[in-house]
């Protein structure tokens, strides 16, 4: 149902499926209740304490940053729900358009829908976690390849003479699909020392992954940092990866946001990615990279400044030779019709490539800002640089994006 110039508000009760990646089981058709909404929004100006959620997903209770819009002409974030218990991940997302209220910028379940996912459906390895919100990834995002077990369990891939043996957590859906590696080792992590401080103008909360060598699939021991801030102006989020080890260790850092689409129209949806290099894939069910780059040409050329139209084309491609500029590397989604932009600012350097997915039967895109391109260990790249950093023992490395949103 559409609302206001529009926009679906959070305080409505909207269908929507759910949008699982092609091995895990086709779900029906699913109710989506609002996010956690403005209920708890503060006075004008103020803070307040993050409120105490009485629901626990992955044994952790959700922790909720609010603030109330004070603007009566522009946009403004006014809420994020971060859960500890599955490695900080973003659940939902709010802002307020003057006008037209609340509304939800991140494709979001409301928080019963995601305890029962990822509580009680989950995967071992926690892989519904990236199938909502917004999931940190690391210490790989995207795909990697290797020699599958016997049991197809688990594969092996090598960086710089050492073995890694990693879950083969994930299948595409045609026949003949193999099974890899996908999206880093903290699905499921607990983020420990959890801290939500106010600040002069909103709220923060940090917490702390205590990773060690993540039960045994990675060189050294890692300690994360993950710090996500909510200011009218924008939500930031950073991961600070420590090696904490006695051994180097490659590592890459992501995210997996799926952005929703207020107006409910995607064929209109505009999105610019400024990257003028794609990578060829074999095909859209394993989705592996050849090792080729190529120009960025038909569908694929995104980088006109006010969008391409989604239409009706399926996009799972990874777009690098990023252009920066203002210290940033910024993807817009832009609904036109819904009067509606968000713009997602790559700000670490070390950020090489974007990963889009954006099915076209549903209203939400993924965008994915991370170090690295997929099955970074592969021999296909030929001994291009993929985009790992090496850490050595006591080196960090920062990742960090910040969401703005405003009327196009």
């Amino acid at each position: 149902m559409r609302r206001q110039g529009g926009f679906r508000k959070t305080q409505n009760t909207r269908q929507g499926k759910k949008y699982m990646r092609p091995f895990v089981r086709t779900v029906a058709r699913i109710v989506a209740l609002p996010a956690l909404a403005a209920a708890c929004l503060l006075p004008a100006g103020h803070a307040q304490s993050a409120p105490q959620s009485t629901i626990e997903i992955g044994g952790e209770k959700l922790v909720t940053l609010t603030r109330k819009p004070v603007s009566t002409t522009k946009p403004e974030f006014t809420s994020v729900t971060v859960m500890p218990g599955r490695g900080m991940e973003l659940l939902s997302i709010t802002a307020n358009f003057p006008g037209k209220g609340n509304v939800d910028v991140l494709y979001t379940h409301s928080p019963e829908q995601a305890k029962q996912m990822l509580d009680e459906q989950d995967t071992p390895f926690g892989d519904l976690g990236y199938r909502l919100g917004a999931a940190f990834l690391f210490p790989y995002p995207n795909r990697i390849i290797g020699k599958l077990s016997p049991d197809g369990k688990t594969l092996t891939t090598s960086w710089q003479g050492h073995e890694i043996m990693l879950p083969a957590n994930n299948v595409g859906a045609a026949a003949g699909s193999e099974r890899h590696a996908m999206h880093g080792l903290i699905l499921k992590a607990k983020a420990e020392d959890i801290r939500v401080t106010d600040t002069p103008e909103g709220q923060q909360v940090t917490g702390v992954i205590h990773g060690g060598n993540f039960h045994g699939h990675w060189l050294s021991k890692t300690d994360l940092v993950i710090t996500v801030t909510l200011t009218a102006e924008a939500v930031d989020a950073t991961v600070v990866a420590h090696n904490v080890g006695s051994e180097d260790e490659p590592v890459a850092i992501g995210w997996h946001p799926y952005f929703a689409l207020p107006s409910g129209d995607r064929t209109q949806v505009r999105i610019h990615i400024p990257g003028s290099m794609v990578a060829k894939v074999d095909n859209y069910s394993n989705v592996f990279p050849t090792g080729e780059l190529v120009p960025a040409t038909g569908q694929y050329d995104l980088q006109a400044p006010g969008g391409v139209a989604l239409d009706k084309n399926f996009y799972d491609d990874n777009w690098s030779k990023l252009s920066w500029r203002g210290g940033a590397v910024t993807v817009k989604v832009i609904d036109p019709a819904a009067h509606y932009g968000v713009a997602i600012e790559g700000l670490s350097p070390e950020i090489k490539t974007i990963q889009l997915y954006a099915p076209p039967t549903q209203q939400f895109v993924a965008i994915e800002h991370q170090y690295n391109f997929a099955d970074p260990f592969g021999k296909e790249w030929k001994g291009m640089d993929t985009g790992m950093v090496t850490l050595k023992p006591g080196q960090s490395t920062k990742w960090h994006v910040r969401l703005r949103v405003f009327v196009p």
